[in-house]
Order: structure tokens, then C-alpha cells, then sequence
């Protein structure tokens, strides 16, 4: 199995290519920091493809897949899982190109990302998109504006994705993470439930990729609270939710 994985230097997405390599699958890895990539493709067993890019670079990304898809030919799955967050406040002038960043990192690229996959996937009627939503997009979070509509536009796009390509045998899957231990949960300054290895993480998230499941919080223990904190009425939700711990902002 081919697969291409972005933000594959750190997190989510070097977790995955580490199962995913061991696993024999040849990868395509996209990262910005390109001395953390070739480390990375460095000490994974099996021949693999690393591209130093942006991924808000669309152009840049194009090229990765298309030269992936060229050495190749035929691939599997794609996995969008390249994000940043960052607390912000709309009252703060200074947030609204952190606002940007983040949407334009987390959703925008996801969109890049698939692009150039969809024309070959839909030729055979065959392929897998995966995009990583995350719980905090369930409902909107204080101090996390930009990350949970970020999040909760990833769920909603890959929906809308899933439904124009599933009857031409593309399947979307889109993932929902809790608390995963990686760098960019490493910042938070509260405790987190139910937090998860990366490793353990990336094994659950290729069960339900292989699976062709249309939605899934990991680890399960979250989904049940997204679930929970779909219900709540607006006036509970925010009785709760109002004195909630916030992320740290970014330092200008």
C-alpha cells in the first residue's frame, strides 16, 4: 500500500508513518522542517519519499503528490494530518493572523492535500482521504476561536467530501483526536483526560482508516464525551464550558 502523510515530522503524522513503515507500506512524507523529515525517513525501515514543503504552500504540495503519484503510480491513502494550534481572542487586533494561520494550515490544506489524489482515486473508484478533525471542534471552546471552528470545518468538509465521492468509491474518513501526547499538547497548562501515546493513537487511527469508518473520536473514552457535549443544551453548555481552561496564546 502507498500511502502520502503530511505534517509527518512531528506528532500525529510521524506517528502514523512509523506504523505505517513498519507496517512494509511505501510513504510519501511531507513536513516543513526539513532536517527532522530526513531524520525521520532516516531511521524507518523500507524505501521511502520525503518532500520538504509548507503545507499552506498549494503549489509546493501539488508538486510532493504529484511526484509521489509519478514514482508510484497507484496511491492508497492520503492523510491530512499536518495542524497547529494556538490560543485566541477576537478582542486581541494582534490574533487575527493567528486566526489566518490556523485556517489556513488546518482547513485549506487539507483541501490541498486531497486535490491532486482525487482524478487517479476516482479513475479506479478506489482510495482512501483522511482528514484529522479533533474533539475541540465539537463545540466551540473559550480562548480557542480559530482552532475549534478550524476543527469543527475539517468534520464538515470531509463530510460533504465523503458524500460526493463514496457513491464513486473514494472513501473519506475523517478522525477526531482527543488528547494525543505530542509536542503541540505538550504547551497545554491543564490537565488532560484520557490523554493517549501517539503510537497508541496512530495503531487505533489505521484500524478505523482500514476499516473505512466515517467518523471516530479516539481514544474511545472522548467520543463519548463529544457525544455528551453535542446534546447539552445551549444554556448548560455554557455554564459549563464558560470558565473552561484556555490554550496559551501566541507570543507577539
Amino acid at each position: 500500500m502507498n500511502v502520502f502523510i503530511t505534517g509527518a515530522s512531528s506528532g500525529l503524522g510521524e506517528a502514523l508513518a512509523r506504523l505505517y513503515a513498519g507496517q512494509g507500506h511505501v510513504l510519501g512524507l511531507v513536513a516543513r522542517r526539513g532536517d527532522r523529515l530526513q531524520a525521520l525517513v532516516e531511521s524507518l525501515p523500507g524505501h521511502h519519499h520525503a518532500y520538504v514543503a509548507d503545507v499552506c504552500d498549494r503549489q509546493a504540495l501539488h508538486a510532493a503528490a504529484n511526484d509521489f503519484i509519478q514514482k508510484v503510480e497507484q496511491v492508497d491513502v492520503v492523510i491530512a494530518s499536518a495542524g497547529i494550534s494556538a490560543g485566541t481572542l477576537t478582542e486581541e487586533m494582534d490574533d487575527f493572523g493567528v486566526f489566518q494561520s490556523i485556517f489556513q494550515t488546518n482547513v485549506m490544506a487539507t483541501v490541498s492535500s486531497f486535490e491532486a489524489f482525487i482524478p487517479g482515486m476516482l479513475k479506479r473508484g478506489a482510495g482512501t482521504l483522511v482528514g484529522i478533525a479533533s474533539v475541540a471542534g465539537v463545540r466551540g471552546l473559550p480562548g480557542a476561536g480559530a482552532y475549534s471552528a478550524s476543527k469543527s470545518a475539517v468534520a464538515t468538509y470531509c463530510e460533504s467530501l465523503r458524500l460526493e465521492l463514496k457513491p464513486r468509491g473514494v472513501g473519506v474518513v475523517t478522525i477526531a483526536p482527543g488528547y494525543i501526547r505530542t509536542e503541540m499538547t505538550a504547551k497545554n497548562p491543564y490537565s488532560m483526560p484520557f490523554l493517549m501515546d501517539a503510537g497508541a493513537f496512530a495503531i487505533r487511527a489505521a484500524r478505523v482508516i482500514d476499516r473505512q469508518c466515517s467518523y471516530r473520536v479516539i481514544p474511545w473514552q472522548m467520543g463519548i464525551v463529544a457525544k455528551l457535549m453535542r446534546i447539552l443544551p445551549d444554556w448548560l453548555y455554557d455554564r459549563l464550558a464558560v470558565n473552561a481552561p484556555r490554550k496559551p496564546r501566541k507570543s507577539n
